[in-house]
């Protein structure tokens, strides 16, 4: 004969197994391509971080003063200041 306590465990094992599939996770349902009359409208888009910047081109004389950079073998603040200062005189000789 089956016992009370037999039956109480047999039914939370059931239970738990079968729990698990309760809280699998579920794709979301596709949205349709137009909205219907029915729905709500939709709550307008909140803005995405801005767009990381492009690179621009650079420019000739900003090229020109990176291979005289290169030419000296500077590197690190000494080539940043020395290019600065090859791109402001490149700008005042055009």
């Amino acid at each position: 004969m089956i016992t009370l306590f037999s039956r109480i465990l047999a039914t939370t094992v059931a239970s738990l197994m079968l729990a698990g599939t309760a809280f699998a996770q579920t794709t979301t349902p596709a949205t349709p391509a137009t909205p219907s009359a029915k729905t709500a409208p939709a709550a307008p888009a909140k803005t995405a971080a801005p767009a990381p910047k492009e690179k621009t081109e650079r420019t000739a004389a900003s090229l020109e003063c990176s291979k005289q950079a290169d030419a000296k073998g500077l590197h690190g603040n000494e080539r940043r200041k020395f290019r600065s200062e090859c791109k402001k005189s490149a700008g005042k000789a055009n």
